[in-house]
């Protein structure tokens, strides 16, 4: 059985190791013991780090982090990645935030040359991809991404993206993406009454505050304030993809909403669900269990909570294909 875990790790940075903060993380992460581990927000200094000495930045606190955790993010350097580690910028020319993946030596071997990197102009946020062998008879490709946080019509063209990476003639690849995706999932799930509802309410209905605009339906705002859907709703399209939590009826729990104001950045949006964790079709029947890690020291650690699936490798229909 794998684990797999996510975990926005609230501007992760290298000289921020051996603080109480870093080693809160550390503890969390540790304390789910994930055999692969997606993590977004690590961040480098750029007004004061040159720009060329971004990646190797980023590299260093990838490195750093993934050690203290007792996991790797090691991959064979080569021309293109020099640097030998498995994350992705998000490519802009002033700002610099990464994202990662991890993974337990031993537990699962990532594949060689399965390893790319995405940035602008395709997303917001760099996104990792990388495929790891469980032993399931095809590796399994992991996504981890971050969504844009300002624009929904952006998120719908990331997701498209996202499929496009994981579609193979006649169906799609054994893939789990993970990620702080910064908009409600468009899961549904059967209610009282049978008829199916969303697995995430309408969090936003009887807000009132200068940042709807990122989250609802164009239209809706000052009336029903639907939240806007469409990144997921194009990867749970016909079980393209399922998210996990829905899937497996798993009781509802926020992933953020958790600190209070004046603790980070400020959040004017209460408890949400924005972190995912999405499988496949062929990965879908594998999936097992799912959870939300809300021990004391994992609410300390970030304003997202850690977020996580089981996986049975040999549940994996490696010829899962269109239907």
């Amino acid at each position: 059985m794998l684990t797999i875990g996510n975990y926005n790790a609230f501007k992760l940075r290298l000289d921020g190791r051996g603080t109480d903060a870093w080693k809160a993380r550390v503890a969390a992460v540790r304390e789910l013991d994930p055999d692969i581990l997606g993590v977004q927000e690590i961040v480098v200094d750029a007004p004061n780090t040159p720009r060329k000495q971004w990646d190797a930045a980023a590299a260093d606190t990838v490195a750093a982090f993934a050690d203290d955790c007792g996991l790797t993010a090691g991959i064979t350097p080569t021309d293109g990645y020099p640097h030998g580690v498995a994350m992705a910028a998000d490519g802009h020319p002033h700002r610099a935030w990464y994202t990662a993946a991890l993974w337990k030596p031993g537990a699962v071997g990532y594949v060689p040359d399965s390893y790319r990197p995405l940035g602008v102009p395709d997303f917001w946020h760099g996104l990792t991809t990388i495929a790891f062998d469980v032993g399931s008879g095809e590796p399994v490709v992991l996504v981890v991404y971050q969504g844009d946080p300002f624009r929904p019509d952006w998120r719908f063209q990331e997701a498209l993206r996202i499929k496009g990476l994981l579609r193979r003639t006649g169906g799609v690849k054994p893939a789990v993406v993970v990620g702080d995706f910064n908009s409600l999932s468009a899961a549904r799930v059967p209610g009282p009454d049978g008829a199916l509802v969303f697995y995430d309410g309408e969090a936003y209905a009887e807000q009132d505050h200068d940042d709807l605009e990122y989250q609802v339906q164009a239209g809706t705002m000052g009336g029903a304030q639907l939240a806007d859907r469409g990144q997921s709703e194009v990867l749970l399209r016909r079980g393209y993809m399922v998210d996990v939590a829905a899937h497996l009826g798993a009781p509802w729990q926020a992933t953020t909403g958790h600190w209070e104001d004046g603790k980070g950045d400020p959040d004017p949006w209460g408890p949400r669900r924005i972190d995912l964790i999405l499988a496949t079709r062929p990965v879908a029947p594998a999936v097992t269990a799912y959870g939300v890690l809300d021990s004391e020291t994992a609410l300390a650690g970030s304003d997202h909570r850690i977020i996580w699936a089981t996986v049975d490798p040999a549940l994996i229909a490696v010829q899962g294909g269109g239907r």
